[in-house]
């Protein structure tokens, strides 16, 4: 953590006045959030996207300890019906808020256009269940930072130890679809699903993003693969509980196996 901490001068917990707005994505953020371009910047902007549906339990605890580590938070909140956004909101963050759930490849389509409208440098991505430490966030950003990388995917899969408390179904069906992704190319990962990344500004304003669902973690890698942006892992911690996922495994994961293999025969 020290040798990331060298690279730049952390910024202190943001003082900005949080706000909300409904349907995030086709609006633009209000100008006292919108900071203009700089020039000559002594380190880059660094803002954290957390897209999140029903997590008032957990995301205003996120909210405050990913401040610590950027410049600001967004928090995405995808159609909740609990105090989600009440709760974000209350912490710290900026709120975009969708009328309705649309997904989690809207969610993070939102994301991507946020950090565009603030004019972020560096795009840091993770999940509103408390599944990831924010006090990871230097370390996944640390090779965009370094210009080694445009895309940093933050890795379950690096750390032998960490693998054991994953749950069976979920490493197995991990393991299928980061096989699927990988399988005939050059550029492999070990963690084809993990929402903790972080993206260059350049990244961020060359991908589209169309799936609507979980399969945009494939999509974001496979075609920033095919567009040779250099993608990077970094061994990350997970905290599985029980809250940390509503969705039906089996459905989930035959969802972003088609999903999958539609970017693989596109890309």
């Amino acid at each position: 953590m020290a040798r990331t901490r060298a690279l730049y001068q952390w910024p202190s917990v943001a003082t900005q006045a949080p706000t909300e707005f409904a349907e995030g994505l086709p609006r633009p953020l209000p100008e006292e959030a919108v900071r203009h371009p700089r020039v000559h910047s002594e380190r880059p902007k660094i803002v954290a996207a957390i897209p999140c549906y029903n997590e008032e339990a957990f995301i205003g605890d996120i909210v405050q300890q990913a401040r610590r580590y950027v410049d600001e938070v967004i928090v995405v909140d995808d159609g909740s019906h609990d105090g989600t956004a009440v709760a974000a909101r209350a912490a710290g963050a900026i709120v975009l808020k969708h009328e309705m759930n649309k997904g989690y490849g809207e969610a993070i389509g939102s994301c991507f256009k946020a950090a565009r409208d603030v004019d972020a440098d560096i795009l840091v991505t993770l999940d509103g269940d408390s599944q990831h430490a924010a006090s990871e966030i230097p370390a996944v950003v640390e090779p965009v930072v370094r210009g080694e990388a445009d895309l940093a995917i933050g890795s379950r899969f690096m750390s032998p130890d960490h693998q054991r408390h994953m749950p069976g179904y979920r490493k197995l069906g991990i393991e299928i679809i980061t096989w699927l992704l990988n399988v005939g190319s050059d550029t492999k990962v070990s963690d084809s699903q993990s929402g903790f990344r972080a993206y260059s500004r350049r990244l961020v304003d060359a991908l589209p993003v169309t799936q609507k669902g979980m399969g945009v973690s494939v999509e974001v890698i496979a075609r920033a693969r095919r567009a040779r942006f250099a993608i990077r892992e970094v061994p990350i911690t997970c905290i599985y509980h029980r809250e940390s996922s509503t969705m039906n495994p089996l459905t989930h994961g035959m969802s972003v196996v088609l999903a999958t293999l539609r970017c693989r025969s596109m890309f």
